[in-house]
Order: C-alpha cells, then sequence, then structure tokens
C-alpha cells in the first residue's frame, strides 16, 4: 500500500469515529425523570448487584432534583453503593459530604459508622503501614463521643478495641525487632508506649516483660526486678509473668503505689 493509501485509510477511519461519536452524543441526552422512578431504579440495580451503576443513578437522584427529600436519601444510598464496590475513597468523599450537608440529619450517626467501615475494613496486618488502622480508631472514636446512645456504638467499641489492639501490636513488633538489633533504649521507648497508651489490649503483659529482658540487657537489675514484679500484680499466673521471674532469678521487689505502671487496670 503506498503513502497515499495510507493517509486516505486514516482519514476515513477518523470519519468513521467521528460520526459514531455524534451519534452516541445524540442518543445520549439529559431525560428528566420523576424522582420516584430515578430512586426506585437505583435501588434495582443496588440489588442486583450492580454497584457501580447504582452509584451512579443514585447521583442521578440529587442532580435532577437536588431539593426533594429524596436527594439527601440518595446521597447517602450513593456513598452505600460505593462501600459495597469496595470503592472506600468514593465512599468516604460522598460520606463526608452528607456529614457536611446534613448535620442533623438522623443518618448521621450511621454515615460515621459507614464510614470508619470504610477504613475499618482496609486495615492491613501489622508488619505493613497501619494509617488505615489509625484513621478507623479516629472515626470510630469519633462516632462513639457524638453518639454515644445509637444503635452502631456498640459495635463501634468493639471495632474500636480490636484497632488498639491492632496498633498496640505493631508497636510490640518494632519493638520486639530493637530488642533483637541490641537497640534497647529504642525497644524501651516502644514497650512504655505500649504500656501508656493501649493499657487495655492484650500486649500489655508481654510489653512488660520485654522490658523487663532490655532493663536486664542494658545492666539496669533492680529496674528489671521491678518491672516484672509490675506484671506479676497485674497478671499473675501468667505465662509471662512466669517468663519474667526467671529473667530475675525470683528477686522480685514487690511493687507500691507511685511506681509506674503499679497498677494497669
Amino acid at each position: 500500500m503506498t503513502l497515499k493509501a495510507n493517509t486516505l485509510s486514516l482519514i476515513a477511519a477518523s470519519a468513521l469515529l467521528a460520526a459514531a461519536c455524534t451519534l452516541d452524543e445524540a442518543e445520549i441526552e439529559y431525560v428528566e425523570q420523576p424522582v420516584e422512578t430515578l430512586y426506585n431504579d437505583a435501588l434495582l440495580e443496588l440489588e442486583a448487584g450492580e454497584f457501580d451503576t447504582a452509584a451512579i443513578m443514585f447521583d442521578e437522584v440529587e442532580r435532577q432534583h437536588p431539593y426533594s427529600s429524596w436527594a439527601t436519601k440518595a446521597q447517602l444510598m450513593a456513598a452505600y453503593s460505593f462501600y459495597q464496590d469496595d470503592a472506600y475513597d468514593s465512599a468516604v468523599v460522598s460520606l463526608d459530604r452528607f456529614i457536611q450537608l446534613h448535620p442533623s440529619n438522623s443518618d448521621v450517626p450511621y454515615a460515621y459508622y459507614l464510614k470508619a467501615l470504610c477504613y475499618y475494613e482496609q486495615i492491613s496486618e501489622v508488619s505493613r503501614d497501619q494509617k488505615m488502622t489509625e484513621l478507623a480508631m479516629n472515626t470510630l472514636s469519633e462516632l462513639i463521643k457524638r453518639f454515644p446512645r445509637s444503635k452502631y456504638a456498640k459495635d463501634a467499641k468493639l471495632k474500636r478495641d480490636l484497632t488498639l489492639d491492632h496498633l498496640a501490636g505493631k508497636e510490640m513488633e518494632i519493638g520486639r525487632y530493637y530488642l533483637t538489633q541490641k537497640q534497647y533504649l529504642a525497644a524501651i521507648n516502644r514497650f512504655r508506649a505500649v504500656i501508656d497508651n493501649f493499657q487495655s489490649t492484650t500486649h500489655v503483659a508481654e510489653a512488660l516483660l520485654r522490658l523487663t529482658e532490655a532493663f536486664i540487657a542494658l545492666g539496669i537489675p533492680e529496674q528489671a526486678q521491678k518491672t516484672a514484679a509490675v506484671l506479676g500484680h497485674n497478671f499473675p499466673g501468667s505465662d509471662w509473668y512466669e517468663d519474667a521471674y526467671v529473667l530475675v532469678e525470683g528477686k522480685l521487689v514487690k511493687p507500691v503505689e507511685g511506681d509506674p505502671w503499679y497498677k494497669l487496670w
């Protein structure tokens, strides 16, 4: 094929493409529909599992009927559709907008709860970045603080406790790493952070044991004995305490009020 023929072919193809685009634009026209029809059609798409389509259609409810009560419901349903489609970023944007526009709406507690779930379901294992864990914890805490009597508060408290445990686990992982690298002061800071900031988690007893180990490694036996005694006072009979007892050879200094972490619970 000659260069001229190639050029003619490209021109012809471009003309066909332009014609097709013009036809599509002519077919996709703005057609106003009753608000009930738009909303119910969006619900049908949602029930059919077509979450991305449902989100677009709920947005259309607001676009065509912005001042109707249906528009407010549609905003929240669009966010829910994004959530179901695992489009968490879009869901959070929609939920933030709903909360900002309708702060006194009865569904605001649910909006906070759904926003928290968007973060909560993206929590990764402790070896990875915990940004989503922190966002989930903050949103859950805000929900509990603002709406303590809402029907979502109980589950929010449970999930917040789990996020706290997860964050404490991250601190413990880093602390254990520093301990194995003989960076004892850095390890101590991590274990103390667990004890000070995550007292309700399952990691406190181990944090006290690891502190005992670090103090022994630094040649501070008296501090190691005090820490082991605090562990025994708060977690008597635990495996962590038995290990700490062996480490200090039974030389425990009885904790007294005023000592760090005398009573954690």
